[in-house]
Protein backbone atom coordinates (compact mmCIF):
# COMPACT_ATOMS: atom_id res chain seq x y z
CA UNK A 1 0.00 0.00 0.00
CA UNK A 2 1.58 3.26 -1.18
CA UNK A 3 0.74 6.22 1.05
CA UNK A 4 1.81 9.59 -0.27
CA UNK A 5 1.99 12.33 2.35
CA UNK A 6 2.16 16.08 2.27
CA UNK A 7 5.68 17.47 1.96
CA UNK A 8 4.76 19.95 4.72
CA UNK A 9 4.69 17.81 7.85
CA UNK A 10 3.65 20.80 9.96
CA UNK A 11 0.25 21.02 8.23
CA UNK A 12 -1.98 18.08 9.04
CA UNK A 13 -3.76 16.83 5.92
CA UNK A 14 -7.48 17.37 5.99
CA UNK A 15 -8.51 13.95 4.74
CA UNK A 16 -7.35 10.46 3.96
CA UNK A 17 -8.11 9.76 0.30
CA UNK A 18 -7.98 6.40 -1.47
CA UNK A 19 -7.38 6.77 -5.21
CA UNK A 20 -7.96 3.65 -7.31
CA UNK A 21 -6.55 3.28 -10.81
CA UNK A 22 -3.64 5.39 -9.60
CA UNK A 23 -1.32 4.43 -12.46
CA UNK A 24 -3.76 5.47 -15.19
CA UNK A 25 -3.78 8.74 -17.13
CA UNK A 26 -6.25 10.43 -14.78
CA UNK A 27 -5.25 8.54 -11.64
CA UNK A 28 -1.64 9.73 -11.79
CA UNK A 29 -2.74 13.33 -12.07
CA UNK A 30 -5.29 13.01 -9.27
CA UNK A 31 -2.61 11.55 -6.98
CA UNK A 32 -0.23 14.38 -7.87
CA UNK A 33 -2.85 17.07 -7.29
CA UNK A 34 -4.27 15.82 -3.98
CA UNK A 35 -1.04 14.63 -2.34
CA UNK A 36 0.32 17.99 -1.12
CA UNK A 37 -2.80 18.67 0.95
CA UNK A 38 -4.02 15.23 2.00
CA UNK A 39 -2.95 11.74 3.03
CA UNK A 40 -3.29 9.93 -0.28
CA UNK A 41 -3.38 6.16 -0.62
CA UNK A 42 -2.51 5.49 -4.26
CA UNK A 43 -3.76 2.05 -5.36
CA UNK A 44 -2.86 0.73 -8.78
CA UNK A 45 -4.43 -2.36 -10.37
CA UNK A 46 -1.57 -4.41 -8.94
CA UNK A 47 -2.31 -3.10 -5.44
CA UNK A 48 -6.08 -3.46 -5.58
CA UNK A 49 -8.38 -5.26 -7.99
CA UNK A 50 -11.67 -3.49 -7.37
CA UNK A 51 -13.53 -6.40 -9.00
CA UNK A 52 -12.64 -8.46 -5.91
CA UNK A 53 -15.13 -7.49 -3.20
CA UNK A 54 -13.15 -9.09 -0.38
CA UNK A 55 -9.97 -7.32 -1.46
CA UNK A 56 -11.80 -4.01 -1.60
CA UNK A 57 -13.17 -4.46 1.92
CA UNK A 58 -9.76 -5.40 3.33
CA UNK A 59 -8.05 -2.49 1.64
CA UNK A 60 -10.67 0.04 2.69
CA UNK A 61 -10.63 -1.23 6.27
CA UNK A 62 -6.84 -0.92 6.38
CA UNK A 63 -6.56 2.64 5.09
CA UNK A 64 -9.94 3.90 6.40
CA UNK A 65 -10.39 6.71 3.87
CA UNK A 66 -12.67 9.70 4.26
CA UNK A 67 -12.98 9.87 0.46
CA UNK A 68 -12.52 7.31 -2.32
CA UNK A 69 -11.82 8.55 -5.86
CA UNK A 70 -12.38 5.77 -8.36
CA UNK A 71 -10.28 6.29 -11.49
CA UNK A 72 -10.09 2.54 -12.23
CA UNK A 73 -11.84 1.30 -15.36
CA UNK A 74 -11.56 -0.83 -18.46
CA UNK A 75 -11.61 2.09 -20.88
CA UNK A 76 -10.59 0.43 -24.17
CA UNK A 77 -13.90 0.75 -25.99
CA UNK A 78 -13.26 -1.98 -28.56
CA UNK A 79 -11.86 -4.38 -25.95
CA UNK A 80 -15.06 -3.92 -23.95
CA UNK A 81 -17.13 -4.72 -27.03
CA UNK A 82 -15.14 -7.90 -27.61
CA UNK A 83 -15.36 -9.03 -23.97
CA UNK A 84 -18.56 -7.73 -22.34
CA UNK A 85 -18.08 -9.84 -19.23
CA UNK A 86 -14.70 -8.25 -18.51
CA UNK A 87 -16.20 -4.81 -19.15
CA UNK A 88 -19.01 -5.26 -16.65
CA UNK A 89 -16.73 -6.82 -14.04
CA UNK A 90 -14.38 -3.82 -14.19
CA UNK A 91 -16.81 -0.98 -14.86
CA UNK A 92 -19.91 -2.11 -12.96
CA UNK A 93 -19.00 -4.67 -10.30
CA UNK A 94 -15.85 -2.81 -9.25
CA UNK A 95 -17.63 0.51 -8.57
CA UNK A 96 -20.37 -1.38 -6.71
CA UNK A 97 -17.82 -2.93 -4.36
CA UNK A 98 -16.21 0.46 -3.71
CA UNK A 99 -19.59 2.09 -3.11
CA UNK A 100 -20.64 -0.63 -0.68
CA UNK A 101 -17.36 -0.33 1.21
CA UNK A 102 -17.60 3.46 1.30
CA UNK A 103 -21.14 3.28 2.66
CA UNK A 104 -20.12 0.75 5.31
CA UNK A 105 -17.40 3.00 6.76
CA UNK A 106 -19.12 6.33 6.16
CA UNK A 107 -16.82 7.55 3.39
CA UNK A 108 -17.66 9.64 0.34
CA UNK A 109 -17.08 8.36 -3.19
CA UNK A 110 -16.13 10.18 -6.38
CA UNK A 111 -16.78 7.85 -9.31
CA UNK A 112 -15.51 8.73 -12.79
CA UNK A 113 -17.91 7.94 -15.61
CA UNK A 114 -18.13 8.86 -19.29
CA UNK A 115 -19.94 10.76 -22.02
CA UNK A 116 -20.42 7.39 -23.73
CA UNK A 117 -23.47 6.71 -21.57
CA UNK A 118 -25.31 8.82 -24.19
CA UNK A 119 -26.35 7.71 -27.67
CA UNK A 120 -25.03 10.76 -29.54
CA UNK A 121 -28.30 11.59 -31.29
CA UNK A 122 -28.58 15.14 -29.93
CA UNK A 123 -27.12 18.25 -31.53
CA UNK A 124 -27.01 20.34 -28.34
CA UNK A 125 -25.09 19.47 -25.16
CA UNK A 126 -26.28 16.59 -23.00
CA UNK A 127 -27.31 17.36 -19.41
CA UNK A 128 -28.25 15.25 -16.41
CA UNK A 129 -31.87 15.64 -17.53
CA UNK A 130 -31.16 13.57 -20.65
CA UNK A 131 -31.79 9.85 -20.34
CA UNK A 132 -28.62 7.80 -20.91
CA UNK A 133 -28.87 5.41 -23.85
CA UNK A 134 -25.46 3.81 -24.47
CA UNK A 135 -24.84 2.27 -27.88
CA UNK A 136 -21.83 0.14 -26.99
CA UNK A 137 -20.75 -2.23 -24.23
CA UNK A 138 -18.33 0.27 -22.71
CA UNK A 139 -21.07 2.85 -22.26
CA UNK A 140 -23.50 0.25 -20.93
CA UNK A 141 -20.99 -1.06 -18.39
CA UNK A 142 -20.17 2.46 -17.20
CA UNK A 143 -23.87 3.28 -16.87
CA UNK A 144 -24.36 0.14 -14.80
CA UNK A 145 -21.50 1.29 -12.58
CA UNK A 146 -23.21 4.64 -12.08
CA UNK A 147 -26.44 2.94 -11.08
CA UNK A 148 -24.70 0.67 -8.57
CA UNK A 149 -22.95 3.69 -7.01
CA UNK A 150 -26.22 5.61 -6.66
CA UNK A 151 -27.93 2.65 -5.04
CA UNK A 152 -25.14 1.69 -2.64
CA UNK A 153 -23.65 5.00 -1.50
CA UNK A 154 -25.78 8.15 -1.10
CA UNK A 155 -22.62 10.19 -0.39
CA UNK A 156 -21.45 10.03 -3.99
CA UNK A 157 -20.27 12.33 -6.74
CA UNK A 158 -20.58 10.80 -10.21
CA UNK A 159 -18.39 12.75 -12.64
CA UNK A 160 -18.87 12.14 -16.35
CA UNK A 161 -15.82 13.10 -18.41
CA UNK A 162 -14.73 12.86 -22.04
CA UNK A 163 -11.68 12.60 -24.31
CA UNK A 164 -9.01 12.85 -21.64
CA UNK A 165 -5.50 13.98 -22.51
CA UNK A 166 -2.44 14.72 -20.45
CA UNK A 167 1.08 13.66 -19.46
CA UNK A 168 1.80 10.01 -20.18
CA UNK A 169 -1.38 9.45 -22.13
CA UNK A 170 -1.22 7.01 -25.03
CA UNK A 171 -4.51 8.01 -26.68
CA UNK A 172 -5.02 10.13 -29.80
CA UNK A 173 -5.56 13.40 -27.90
CA UNK A 174 -2.36 12.99 -25.89
CA UNK A 175 -0.10 11.85 -28.73
CA UNK A 176 -1.46 13.64 -31.82
CA UNK A 177 1.38 16.17 -32.06
CA UNK A 178 4.11 13.56 -31.70
CA UNK A 179 2.38 11.31 -34.24
CA UNK A 180 2.17 14.17 -36.73
CA UNK A 181 5.87 14.94 -36.28
CA UNK A 182 6.90 11.32 -36.78
CA UNK A 183 4.64 10.32 -39.65
CA UNK A 184 3.59 13.58 -41.36
CA UNK A 185 0.04 12.24 -41.41
CA UNK A 186 -2.86 12.08 -38.98
CA UNK A 187 -5.88 9.84 -39.41
CA UNK A 188 -8.78 11.84 -37.97
CA UNK A 189 -12.53 11.20 -37.74
CA UNK A 190 -14.89 13.90 -39.00
CA UNK A 191 -18.21 12.71 -37.57
CA UNK A 192 -17.54 12.23 -33.84
CA UNK A 193 -18.02 15.45 -31.87
CA UNK A 194 -16.98 15.79 -28.22
CA UNK A 195 -15.02 17.85 -25.71
CA UNK A 196 -11.29 17.22 -25.13
CA UNK A 197 -10.50 17.39 -21.41
CA UNK A 198 -7.16 18.08 -19.75
CA UNK A 199 -6.57 15.79 -16.78
CA UNK A 200 -4.85 18.62 -14.88
CA UNK A 201 -8.00 20.75 -15.06
CA UNK A 202 -10.20 17.76 -14.24
CA UNK A 203 -8.19 16.80 -11.14
CA UNK A 204 -8.45 20.33 -9.80
CA UNK A 205 -12.21 20.41 -10.40
CA UNK A 206 -12.61 17.10 -8.54
CA UNK A 207 -11.22 18.78 -5.43
CA UNK A 208 -13.61 21.72 -5.85
CA UNK A 209 -16.52 19.29 -6.10
CA UNK A 210 -15.43 17.30 -3.05
CA UNK A 211 -14.85 20.44 -0.99
CA UNK A 212 -18.26 21.83 -1.84
CA UNK A 213 -19.96 18.65 -0.66
CA UNK A 214 -23.02 18.67 -2.93
CA UNK A 215 -23.69 15.07 -3.92
CA UNK A 216 -24.96 14.24 -7.39
CA UNK A 217 -23.95 13.83 -11.02
CA UNK A 218 -21.58 16.25 -12.72
CA UNK A 219 -20.47 16.71 -16.31
CA UNK A 220 -16.86 17.95 -16.34
CA UNK A 221 -15.02 18.73 -19.58
CA UNK A 222 -13.05 21.62 -20.94
CA UNK A 223 -15.18 24.19 -22.70
CA UNK A 224 -16.05 23.71 -26.35
CA UNK A 225 -16.40 20.70 -28.64
CA UNK A 226 -14.85 19.56 -31.87
CA UNK A 227 -14.46 16.63 -34.21
CA UNK A 228 -11.22 14.68 -34.15
CA UNK A 229 -10.43 16.24 -37.53
CA UNK A 230 -10.89 19.73 -36.05
CA UNK A 231 -8.71 18.70 -33.14
CA UNK A 232 -5.98 17.46 -35.49
CA UNK A 233 -6.09 20.73 -37.43
CA UNK A 234 -5.55 22.70 -34.22
CA UNK A 235 -2.69 20.41 -33.18
CA UNK A 236 -0.87 20.97 -36.47
CA UNK A 237 -1.39 24.74 -36.27
CA UNK A 238 -0.24 24.83 -32.66
CA UNK A 239 2.89 22.83 -33.50
CA UNK A 240 3.71 25.02 -36.49
CA UNK A 241 4.00 21.91 -38.64
CA UNK A 242 4.07 22.05 -42.41
CA UNK A 243 3.61 19.20 -44.83
CA UNK A 244 1.38 17.22 -42.47
CA UNK A 245 -1.66 15.64 -44.08
CA UNK A 246 -4.89 15.04 -42.19
CA UNK A 247 -6.56 11.95 -43.57
CA UNK A 248 -10.23 12.60 -42.88
CA UNK A 249 -12.40 9.53 -42.40
CA UNK A 250 -15.87 8.75 -41.13
CA UNK A 251 -16.32 6.64 -38.04
CA UNK A 252 -17.94 3.80 -39.96
CA UNK A 253 -15.03 3.62 -42.38
CA UNK A 254 -12.77 2.20 -39.65
CA UNK A 255 -14.86 -0.95 -39.05
CA UNK A 256 -14.13 -0.99 -35.34
CA UNK A 257 -15.92 -3.52 -33.11
CA UNK A 258 -17.76 -0.83 -31.11
CA UNK A 259 -19.97 1.96 -32.41
CA UNK A 260 -19.21 5.45 -31.12
CA UNK A 261 -21.80 8.13 -30.39
CA UNK A 262 -21.70 10.91 -32.97
CA UNK A 263 -22.12 13.82 -30.56
CA UNK A 264 -21.40 13.90 -26.83
CA UNK A 265 -20.77 17.50 -25.81
CA UNK A 266 -22.03 17.89 -22.23
CA UNK A 267 -23.35 20.71 -20.06
CA UNK A 268 -23.21 20.54 -16.27
CA UNK A 269 -26.43 21.95 -14.82
CA UNK A 270 -25.33 21.15 -11.27
CA UNK A 271 -22.06 23.09 -11.62
CA UNK A 272 -23.97 26.04 -13.03
CA UNK A 273 -26.45 25.98 -10.16
CA UNK A 274 -23.59 25.84 -7.63
CA UNK A 275 -21.81 28.76 -9.30
CA UNK A 276 -18.70 26.88 -10.48
CA UNK A 277 -16.79 28.63 -13.25
CA UNK A 278 -16.63 26.61 -16.49
CA UNK A 279 -13.28 25.02 -17.24
CA UNK A 280 -11.17 26.94 -19.75
CA UNK A 281 -11.53 26.20 -23.48
CA UNK A 282 -9.92 22.96 -24.57
CA UNK A 283 -7.61 24.86 -26.95
CA UNK A 284 -6.04 26.78 -24.07
CA UNK A 285 -5.67 23.63 -22.02
CA UNK A 286 -4.09 21.72 -24.89
CA UNK A 287 -1.66 24.56 -25.56
CA UNK A 288 -0.54 24.44 -21.91
CA UNK A 289 -0.16 20.67 -22.13
CA UNK A 290 2.04 20.86 -25.21
CA UNK A 291 4.17 23.61 -23.67
CA UNK A 292 4.65 21.48 -20.55
CA UNK A 293 5.74 18.53 -22.69
CA UNK A 294 8.23 20.68 -24.58
CA UNK A 295 9.61 22.14 -21.33
CA UNK A 296 9.99 18.69 -19.82
CA UNK A 297 11.81 17.43 -22.91
CA UNK A 298 14.22 20.35 -22.81
CA UNK A 299 14.93 19.86 -19.10
CA UNK A 300 15.65 16.17 -19.58
CA UNK A 301 17.79 16.54 -22.71
CA UNK A 302 21.50 15.60 -22.29
CA UNK A 303 23.96 18.48 -22.11
CA UNK A 304 24.83 19.76 -25.55
CA UNK A 305 21.79 18.11 -27.14
CA UNK A 306 19.57 20.34 -29.25
CA UNK A 307 15.89 19.36 -28.98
Amino acid sequence: MDIERSSDDRAAPRRTILITGANGLLGRQVVQWFSPRHHVVAASRVDLNIADADAVNRYVDECSPDLIINCAALSNVDACESDPQAAFVANADGPRHLAQAAQRIGAELIHISTDYVFDGQKTIPYTIEDEPRPINVYGASKLAGEQFVREACPRHYIVRVARLFGPGGRNFASTALETAKQHSRLLAIVDEIGSPTYVVDLAQRLEVIAQHGHYGTYHVTNRGACSWADFATYVIELGGLSGVTIQRVRSGDLHRPARRPAYTEMRCLLSERLGFEPLRPWQQAYSEFINSVISSTERNAPAGHIT
